[in-house]
């Protein structure tokens, strides 16, 4: 086992590359830049301006075109060279990505180009909106789902299987942000009821309050965003559930055990339970990375949560560059950690698995 977990952890180093010299050639390829968006901004302000990190005002002319860059005419090639120092651009393309590659393997994932603050420390200060997000949706997300499933497996075709099928392919059609807004039409004050607030995961004055009146009060914050989040993966791991239990229970060995007397209970709990779980087991680091990254997205806008999806997308619209590649950089790594911790899980439900075996 120790030597399957080293391969894998060996194979994440090509991987994180691949992955990066990929996106890296996109962003090189992709118009305009943090340069020509600071040209953008002195053009548009005329006269003279002050460039960060330059030490003092450089006057913007109105007779030298700076080659290169669409929106330079009318600006000195020494402001133009400024800029690219400024932002690293003075150097080749391999020789920037070979720095970012040298910093990414100490953990240095640079600072913001647009904020004065690192790409660590800024992810950290989004990561607790995410965290509560994801955690919290992927909990209710399998508590839901898993006992609803194992009961329409156990009364395939029953009434009840078919009208909760019915809702939950309804729900499941339902886009998020639509629903997010109907619920806040109905209760955040939008038309109906103030039952929620709509923004921010405390509100104001909250930390004079005690422990658990906080905890409260950070709970009614999430329960809009939460229930949003829920509704679309409730219907597919349900569906999956359901399949998963009906598939384990018509194999032969259900019928032997059925055979030799064992009830329903035994049957479901000793048998059936440990095999249709294996596969849910290994959906949940996916599940819980979707929705930690990328599916609280729209949700994250909806309800003013300042998440590391609101963060991703500022920072490719304003092309901050060490922020992209920084959280694209630390965000693979993760969703591998934890597709490897899901194939962990498999060993943990059945001590039968041995990865090391079956990778020889």
């Amino acid at each position: 086992m120790a030597s399957y977990i080293i391969r894998r952890l060996l194979l994440m180093i090509p991987t994180l590359l691949g992955i990066l010299v990929i996106n890296f050639l996109v962003i090189q390829a992709a118009p305009g830049g943090p340069v020509e968006r600071t040209l953008a901004q002195l053009q548009g302000h005329g006269g003279s301006t002050m460039l960060a990190g330059t030490g003092g005002d450089m006057a913007v002319s109105t007779s030298t075109s700076g080659p290169g860059y669409r929106g330079s005419q009318g600006l000195p090639a020494e402001l133009i060279a400024e800029i690219e120092k400024q932002y690293g651009f003075d150097q080749p393309a391999s020789t920037r990505f070979w720095m970012m590659l040298k910093n990414f393997a100490k953990f240095d994932l640079g600072n913001s180009f647009y904020r004065d603050i690192s790409v660590i420390d800024l992810i950290i200060e989004k990561m607790p909106v995410s965290l509560s997000l994801g955690l919290w949706s992927t909990l209710l997300i399998y508590l839901i789902a898993v006992p609803l499933g194992i009961r329409k497996a156990l009364h395939p075709g029953s009434r009840f299987d078919t009208w909760s099928s019915g809702v939950i392919v309804v729900a499941y059609a339902i886009p998020g942000f639509l629903f997010a807004i109907l619920l806040i039409i109905l209760f955040a004050g939008g038309s109906y009821w103030q039952w929620f607030p709509m923004q921010g995961l405390s509100s104001e004055g909250a930390e004079t309050l005690g422990l658990w009146a906080r905890f409260l009060d950070y709970a009614h914050h999430l329960v809009l965003p939460t229930i949003c989040l829920t509704l679309g993966g409730l219907a597919t791991l349900t569906l999956f559930t359901r399949n998963s239990f009906l598939e384990e229970m018509q194999k032969q060995y259900v019928m032997t055990a059925r055979a030799k007397g064992a009830d329903n209970r035994r049957i479901l709990l000793g048998h059936v339970f440990r095999n249709a779980m294996l596969i849910l087991i290994a959906g949940l680091p996916a599940t819980l990375f979707g929705i930690l990254f990328t599916g609280a997205f729209l949700i994250e806008i909806i309800f003013n949560l300042d998440g590391l999806g609101l963060l991703g997308y500022e920072s490719v619209i304003n092309r901050d560059y060490p922020v992209i590649f920084g959280s694209l950089f630390l965000f693979t790594l993760m969703g591998m950690i934890l597709r490897l911790l899901g194939d962990l899980c498999y060993r943990l439900v059945d001590p039968r698995i041995d990865f090391a075996r079956a990778s020889s």
